[in-house]
């Protein structure tokens, strides 16, 4: 089986590298489909050590349940990350005390249900750490998520304690979500961005070999406003009118990012976007 072209072939063996597939926010139920479409596939196609996936809007557009997360856990997906909507749906609170798969974002207040970070063993026994930060520009005003990144990093360390390091940062800002990609530079595995729903064209490298991308998009419907029918958006903007959204059921796109990551120093060989879909589509399986 050969694999699309415009997702690179990696660099060295197999038992030398780490691939991880990030996907990004997963919307209502047509970002669900797509997952549970394209993610068995893309299994098939390549050699996926981990997938994460952020899933705090895979219940309606908004908030997840403890019903989705047990979906997106059976599609494939070994850890959810999520962000400002987490608190959306009350009956995630006991379920997400009780799942440490399912994180929330790091810098919410002691004593907040859940965790921010957890540390997952792949098949191959390596050892990836997933932190969930959120970003305070434009957002909640959340603790600091630079000093909580550092206060994280003082206790595990990529080399020392796990293997690799996953973050991702659910920010509203372009800036801030830079600045915590050259603030970890090095020191994790990879930053890469959500909240947004609109997939950027920088994924990189940075300098010290931290994978970056400022959003890696929706895993949602596109023919839409970030996920909901325009006709029930538009109120807002023309009027000024308070309006209640409804997600777009049509068919979604998965949309996310592969990272190449060499086991021997958790730093990112490779990054390239992945886009399976009618609507934004850079990747055919066979």
């Amino acid at each position: 089986m050969s694999l699309p072209e415009s997702v690179p072939q990696l660099k060295g063996s197999q038992e030398d590298t780490l691939m991880i597939l990030f996907i990004g926010d997963v919307f209502g139920k047509s970002g669900r489909r797509a997952l549970d479409l394209h993610l068995g596939r893309l299994k098939k196609a390549y050699p996926l050590d981990m997938v994460i996936a952020n899933g705090e809007n895979g219940a309606g557009g908004i908030g997840i349940t403890p019903g989705v997360a047990t979906e997106l856990f059976q599609a494939g997906v070994d850890v959810i990350t999520t962000g400002n909507h987490i608190w959306q749906h009350k009956e995630i609170f006991e379920y997400i005390d009780n799942n440490n798969r399912l994180l929330r974002p790091m810098n919410y207040p002691p004593g907040a249900p859940g965790k921010g970070f957890v540390i997952f063993t792949t098949r191959s026994q390596m050892r990836v750490a997933v932190l969930n930060l959120s970003g305070r520009v434009f957002m909640d005003p959340l603790d600091c998520p630079f000093q909580m990144a550092d206060r994280f990093l003082e206790r595990v360390r990529m080399g020392r304690d796990v293997d690799a390091i996953m973050v991702d940062l659910h920010a509203e800002a372009s800036s801030e979500k830079g600045a915590m990609g050259y603030h970890l530079d090095g020191r994790v595995s990879a930053v890469l961005g959500t909240h947004t729903h609109i997939p950027t064209a920088d994924h990189h490298i940075l300098p010290k070999g931290t994978a970056f991308q400022t959003d890696v998009g929706m895993t949602g419907c596109y023919r839409s406003i970030i996920g909901m029918k325009a006709e029930t958006v538009m109120p807002r903007f023309l009027r000024q009118m308070p309006t209640h959204f409804e997600q777009m059921p049509e068919e979604g796109t998965l949309c996310g990012a592969l990272v190449t990551l060499a086991k021997a120093t958790g730093l990112c060989q490779a990054i390239q976007p992945i886009r399976l879909g009618t609507q934004l589509s850079n990747a055919g399986l066979p």
